[in-house]
Parts: C-alpha cells; sequence; structure tokens
C-alpha cells in the first residue's frame, strides 16, 4: 500500500488531496532551486448528474441527482421553485451525502465535509426547460477547497 494512504482521519484526508492536487505550477526559480512548488489548495470540476471525479487516492466525489423544481421557461407559475444537488463523498471511512442549491430555503450554496469545502460556481443549462421539453443534460460546476483551519 502507497504511504499517503495509510494516513486515518480528517488530517490524513486533507494531506492526501493536498499531496494528490499538486501544482500545476512550475516556475524556472523553483526547478533550478530544487523546491517543489506549493500544492494546490482547491480545483474546480465540472460534473455531470451520475458522474464521479476522483479528487485524491481513495476519495471520490458523486453527483448524485440534479433536482429541478424551477418554473418551466415560458409557463405561468405560483412559485419561482430552486435547483438542487446530491452529491455523495466517498473515502476510506465510508460515503457522506450532502446537497448544495443556491435559492433552496434552508440548503447552502457551499457546504464543508471530511476537511474539504464545496461550493456551486455554476450550472449549465443556466435557464430551466420549457414545459414540453425533455430534461436537459444539466452540468453542475464547483470547486473544491481543503478546508484551512481556524
Amino acid at each position: 500500500m502507497h504511504p499517503r494512504l495509510i494516513c486515518l482521519g480528517m488530517a490524513g484526508l486533507v494531506l492526501a488531496i493536498a499531496s494528490a492536487c499538486g501544482s500545476s505550477r512550475n516556475t524556472l526559480d523553483q526547478t533550478e532551486a530544487g523546491n517543489r512548488p506549493p500544492p494546490r489548495t482547491s480545483a474546480s470540476y465540472v460534473l455531470a448528474q451520475g458522474e464521479t471525479v476522483t479528487l485524491a487516492p481513495a476519495v471520490t466525489l458523486k453527483l448524485e441527482r440534479v433536482n429541478d423544481s424551477r418554473c418551466k421557461k415560458g409557463a405561468v407559475c405560483v412559485w419561482a421553485g430552486y435547483i438542487s444537488y446530491n452529491f455523495v463523498l466517498t473515502n476510506q471511512q465510508g460515503s457522506t451525502s450532502f446537497l448544495l442549491a443556491e435559492d433552496m430555503p434552508g440548503a447552502s450554496k457551499a457546504v464543508t465535509r471530511n476537511g474539504l469545502t464545496f461550493t456551486l460556481l455554476g450550472l449549465e443549462p443556466a435557464e430551466p426547460p420549457t414545459p414540453k421539453a425533455a430534461a436537459p443534460d444539466y452540468r453542475v460546476s464547483l470547486r473544491v477547497n481543503i478546508s484551512q483551519p481556524s
């Protein structure tokens, strides 16, 4: 087993993600001096419903479901509705699910789980479909940040 996978708990998860993220920036000065660039503390992802991304070794994030109850384009509605996203975060300790939404009562655009903060950035298509249109293939953009201890 790889030594980075032996770590347990939130600290181990944060270290594994920091290590896996690395940095795409490699300046000449750092290379010549033999210094490693600082690890990235965030990354952005675009997910479709049912899609899974690997955040670090043995750490995945899946967009489980998109729930769009927004008023359809061209329809007359008594309320605006909302769109929400159900995610499942899985690591060696198990799975945890969470919900992200911008305008849904009781929900938030950002949530922190296992030392990571997940923040909605946007969705495609941004407008709800017309009443007779098929459900669109939603794509959700989000940023994952390693939470900084306070």
